[in-house]
């Protein structure tokens, strides 16, 4: 195992930003030990010539003219003890690192305006001088920047040019590695009728792409800085047309596919809602076939009409279920946070604990489960300042889930599309929450309340998915995966939320309520909460 000793010069006092460059050599393999503040040039020595670490990390903070003084008064000692060839780290402001530069006493120098370069060079790769070892796909972004998680938004504005250009300032900027392209409502559902497109509706909600040729411009565009990996939206129909376009022209990072939606469930495609099972599994399968990763948009679509938790993870357990069921390996379960809004942060993480383990079943050697965090966009207030301290508070929170994967949504947007400038900023929030966060944080998954509601809510969510099997006839194998038993599950009402009312599709008639943070089923007769069991066993469904 690789060792690293370190300590601070002079009378420094600051140990915050040793303390975290040793927690993150810890996560990379490393045995470490700090030698504590102020500590003299001989003392330092003495414990290289015993230990004989692989590093010595040195510190100092204060004023940059007292520290060429130290450096010269370090370097003098080094050659008295014939350690000259020692391997020294520095880390301290940034007016101090370029003093610490111009010493030539130091290997490498860390000045905090560096992203991920720590962990690149704790685990031998010169991640930011060589952008082509990043990797092309989602599990070697992962890997490289563990533990660190890979951060995604998504982008796209009003005009291809606009989005080119944004595209580009953002890949230089280093500070997101995933980027999800948004096209418009138009694309997302005609791009392949064109005919059927509605040219008023030109650029509304996202970029308005109409060719190939527009996806390669935007992956070229990208091509600089840390080459950001690039995916789509699925479209809200023609989905293995879709997703063969986008692996094609932008070597789509994953495909993010709903279960039940972009059908006249939500108004989103004509599709009817067994057709649109029917479509949604097809491109699952052809994206697991292609051995891509695969979202599956499903839970948080019902949190956001309202639904009780108790359907939400049902219906997270239902995607998974059905991922695994086409053939994904590698599934990416999307976690929304703050929804619906009014969650409280321990609700929230009960509701979150609860699907997850129910999935954490699925998993084997042919299926693997990625976490993916993001804030509520429903949640985020209009004005700009209160909305970042949103973001940054929903990733604190979101952090007790150990993600793998961050869907950063940018403060701006209950205001307005994001631009590359706020998406940067956005990501700044989120960087500056993993560097006090990531490591040594209280685990508030432990708190008795939240493992009492995710207890609640896997034994809820159970009861809605033994309801919908016994729905089946007994010829049907497998009834969690049949378009007919699931789009009737929904026209039943066993999968409902109240927003869904006045749709073709769905009844609309249980009522919720949030009630200390949790939203539950709400009788209107009785005035109060009920469970799964009154509402599926009692005669209210």
């Amino acid at each position: 195992m690789k060792k690293i000793i370190a300590a601070t010069l002079g009378n420094c006092v600051h140990v915050a930003g040793v303390s975290n460059f040793l927690r993150l050599a810890e996560a990379c393999g490393y045995q470490t030990s700090f030698l504590g503040i102020g500590i003299k040039p001989g003392e330092i020595i003495g414990a290289v010539q015993e230990v004989e670490p692989d590093y010595l990390a040195l510190s100092y903070r204060l004023t940059p003219e007292v520290a060429v003084k130290l450096f010269a008064e370090f370097k003098n000692a080094l050659l008295e003890a014939g350690l000259n060839n020692q391997k020294i780290l520095f880390g301290g402001t940034p007016p101090v690192a370029r003093r610490a530069e111009e010493s030539g006493l130091f290997y490498r120098v860390f000045s905090g305006e560096e992203e991920g370069a720590i962990v690149a060079f704790l685990k031998g790769e010169q991640m930011n001088e060589n952008p082509d070892e990043l990797g092309d796909t989602l599990l070697e972004r992962i890997a490289k920047k563990h533990p660190y998680p890979v951060l995604r938004h998504h982008f796209g504005l009003p005009t291809l040019e606009e989005t080119i250009f944004g595209m580009q300032q953002l890949a230089a900027a280093k500070v997101v590695d995933i980027i999800s392209l948004g096209p418009d409502q138009n694309a997302q559902e005609s791009f392949f009728r064109p005919t059927e497109m509605d040219k008023t509706q030109e650029g509304a909600g996202g970029v308005p792409i109409r060719s190939a040729e527009d996806l390669i411009k935007l992956y070229q565009a990208s091509r600089t800085g840390n080459r950001p990996l690039l995916r789509c939206y699925s479209g809200t129909r023609d989905l293995i047309k879709w997703a063969e376009l986008a692996t094609r022209t932008i070597n789509n990072a994953w495909g993010a596919i709903p279960l039940f939606w972009y059908s006249q469930l939500d108004g989103r495609a004509d599709r009817s809602l067994t057709e649109a099972i029917s479509e949604n599994q097809a491109a699952m399968t052809w994206y697991g076939a292609k051995k891509i990763p695969v979202e599956v948009n499903e839970a948080h679509h019902w949190s956001l009409r309202g639904a009780p938790d108790s359907i939400a993870v049902a219906a997270f357990y239902l995607a998974a279920y059905n991922a695994k069921k086409a053939g994904v390996k590698d599934y990416i379960a999307q976690i929304m946070l703050n929804n619906p809004p009014g969650t409280s942060g321990l609700m929230d993480l009960g509701k979150a604990l609860a699907g997850l383990e129910m999935i954490a079943r699925l998993e084997d050697g042919e299926f693997k489960i990625w976490r993916q965090i993001r804030a509520g966009l429903a949640n985020f207030s209009v004005k700009q300042g209160v909305a970042k301290g949103q973001l940054a508070a929903s990733t604190v929170l979101g952090l007790s889930l150990a993600p793998q994967i961050i869907h950063v949504v940018a403060y701006c947007e209950a205001d307005h599309i994001a631009t590359p400038e706020e998406i940067i900023e956005s990501c700044e929030i989120v960087h500056g929450v993993l560097k006090n966060y990531l490591f040594g944080a209280p685990d508030p998954t432990t708190d008795p309340r939240v493992v009492a509601r995710k207890n609640e809510l896997m034994e809820e969510a159970k009861l809605i998915l033994k309801v919908i099997r016994d729905l089946s006839a007994a010829e049907i194998e497998d009834p969690l995966s049949d378009p007919e038993t699931l789009a009737q599950a929904v026209s039943l009402g066993i999968l409902d939320a109240p927003q869904l009312k006045g749709h073709q599709v769905a009844p609309g008639k249980i009522n919720t309520v949030i009630d200390q943070g949790a939203c539950y089923l709400w009788d209107a007769d009785t005035g109060h909460v009920i469970g799964e069991k009154q509402r599926l066993l009692g005669g209210k469904t």
